[in-house]
């Protein structure tokens, strides 16, 4: 079910100077999407490249609410997965699917804790 591993997420809470530091890693900006929480509150996604094309991303998020570290793994088909894995034991979800710019997007928290976006059609 699991296909690879997306991007890590981290939260920022000065993302200029987290773009800054990062370039100086060696790292390019690929992508940025300004977003607005239903209470009207602004939060921006930033996802970084690597030099070496291959790897996945790491983004950086502003979002107010949430400032763990978010790993997104993508899937095939998000509402299915969701489908297979919501009867898991121990299996939380934080966000059912919902749609996004290119497909489709939930949020589960595994028994162990761990919180795990799914990313997919």
């Amino acid at each position: 079910m699991f296909e690879r591993l997306d991007c890590v997420c981290l939260h920022t809470d000065d993302i200029e100077a987290s773009l800054t530091f990062l370039g100086d890693m060696g790292m390019t900006e690929a992508w940025r999407l300004d977003r607005l929480l239903d209470d009207g509150r602004p939060w921006t996604l930033v996802g970084l490249d690597f030099p070496d094309k291959t790897s996945s991303q790491l983004v950086l998020s502003t979002h107010p609410d949430r400032r763990m570290i978010e790993v997104e793994i993508r899937v095939a088909d998000v509402r299915r997965a969701y489908e297979q894995l919501r009867q898991s034991p121990g299996v939380r979800w934080l966000a059912e699917p919902f749609p996004i710019e290119q497909g489709h997007v939930a949020v589960m928290q595994a028994p162990d804790g761990n919180a795990f976006v799914l990313i997919g059609d």
